[in-house]
């Protein structure tokens, strides 16, 4: 199973955000909880993941980054 194929869309579950397939655990919760100082291991125990479904999760995630446009807003601070 490639990163791509561990990640679904489905208007169904979780309101249509992107999920771990198999469960319904945000890409947004893997990397939030990354973000929030929880490690791989944690991660793993806590939403009964793979080492594999993470770096999909991450690998998603740096994915819509890489694709998005940003744009310095003038006037604003």
């Amino acid at each position: 199973m490639t990163n791509h194929d561990r990640i679904m869309i489905d208007p169904a579950i979780c309101h249509g955000k992107p999920v771990v397939k198999g469960t319904r655990v945000p890409v947004s919760i893997v990397v939030g909880s990354l973000a929030g100082g929880m490690g791989f291991e944690e991660v793993q125990r806590e939403y009964d993941l793979t080492q594999d479904d993470i770096r999909a999760a991450l690998a998603f995630a740096g994915a819509l980054v890489n694709d998005e446009s940003f744009h310095l807003l003038r006037g604003a601070a």
